[in-house]
């Protein structure tokens, strides 16, 4: 039996031959430009013609905007692979990229359009990414993975409720924790699929010795625990059982890290970030856990899981995956290197600036340039990668 193509005969530009290229380009670029318009935005220096309050822009453009753009490019590069489908490329590809783009116009101008229609807007490429992944898992048969395209429909849920909460109370509580709970979830699932993998590969071929653990009951139970401790967060955040829940499940996440043995990997920058960006899940479920026992403020634990486990291990995948599926080394190099260095960095401090009060409005600026730096300089580092044409080795 012939092997099926991984690419149709496509003639079209290189940005749109690839379901990656254009959301993780466009959606770094974004990531890196919304910071640099919400931190004035924030501090009253400029105002943002949306209904939304800045504080629920910022959490929005990042959760419902530059995530499911970064989301969007992993599923139709991972689809294919899962299914042995075709992928999306060409004038379908480019239709999802307009969408997602009009949502963001959308999001950012719904005080002249009107909080409906920017909804509906916004709302469309979430259910085009769900249609476009249920129909693809459907008709490759792939069942197994189906539990993602779950995932996907909460966070459409959820963007449906932060627009409705918004518009009916003035600000957005159930659907940012939604979205940020069901991010978690998500990175929980991938991650626990692809660290341990690309770890192990690593290791066996250059560092032979200890393995990482294989996915057990220990994960199942761990994944478990966190998701019903995500869906009490979700419900009541308040609550001290809910604080207890999210703590074991963060002590859990962290014994789970561990059992993958990430400190056998520093001479591989690529492999190493993904262990450290998985780290802020443990740290960002026990942080969580304590603000509901009233211990910490909330926004550090929302910040090491945002900022720290979504933003670090976004850049880790998009750089890996760029470089790998366009025919190039996988090897982090001196930009490379540096991109995750000031990711780390934005999180550690956006976390220190929830933690200590009177240096907030310092931390918070360095926080927020060191992010734009990390993103933009995804995007000057890996432009020429996504936009042209792969290597053959």
């Amino acid at each position: 039996m012939a092997p099926i193509p991984r690419l149709r005969d496509y003639k079209g530009p290189a940005l749109l031959s690839y379901g990656f290229r254009p959301f993780f380009l466009f959606g770094s670029l974004y990531a890196g430009l919304a910071i640099l318009v919400w931190l004035p935005a924030f501090y009253g220096e400029i105002e943002i013609s949306t209904v939304f309050t800045p504080r629920d822009w910022h959490v929005h453009e990042m959760l419902y905007g530059y995530l499911s753009a970064v989301i969007t490019g992993f599923l139709l590069t991972s689809v294919p692979n899962w299914t042995g489908r075709l992928p999306i490329q060409g004038r379908p590809l480019l239709v999802l990229v307009l969408a997602w783009v009009a949502g963001r116009i959308a999001v950012t101008t719904s005080a002249w359009i009107g909080w409906f229609p920017a909804a509906l807007i916004d709302l469309f490429f979430l259910a085009l990414v769900a249609a476009a992944t249920a129909r693809e898992i459907i008709k490759g048969r792939n069942w197994r993975n189906l539990k993602v395209l779950v995932i996907v429909a909460v966070l459409l849920a959820g963007n449906v409720i932060f627009h409705v909460e918004s518009h009916v109370d003035g600000v957005a509580d159930y659907g940012v924790r939604i979205g940020i709970g069901a991010s978690i979830m998500l990175i929980m699932l991938i991650g626990g699929r692809i660290v341990p993998s690309f770890t192990r590969n690593w290791l066996a071929r250059e560092n032979p010795g200890r393995l990482p653990a294989s996915f057990g009951t220990f994960d199942v139970i761990t994944l478990i625990c966190a998701g019903a401790a995500l869906v009490v967060w979700v419900v009541a955040p308040d609550w001290a059982i809910t604080g207890a829940a999210l703590i074991a499940s963060g002590v859990l996440q962290a014994v789970r890290l561990a059992r993958w043995a990430g400190d056998r990997t520093w001479r591989d920058r690529l492999v190493l970030i993904l262990h450290v960006a998985y780290a802020f899940v443990p740290l960002g479920f026990i942080l969580v856990g304590a603000s509901s026992l009233g211990l910490v403020p909330a926004s550090a634990g929302i910040h090491a899981w945002t900022g720290g486990a979504i933003g670090v291990m976004t850049l880790a995948v998009m750089s890996r995956a760029s470089l790998g599926h366009t025919g190039r080394s996988l090897a982090a190099t001196a930009s490379t290197q540096a991109i995750y260095a000031l990711a780390v960095l934005a999180a550690l401090t956006r976390v220190c600036a929830a933690l200590e009060p009177q240096w907030n409005t310092l931390l918070l600026h360095a926080a927020g340039l060191a992010w734009v730096a990390a993103f933009l300089g995804f995007v000057a580092a890996y432009w020429k990668i996504l936009t042209g044409p792969r290597l053959e080795r």
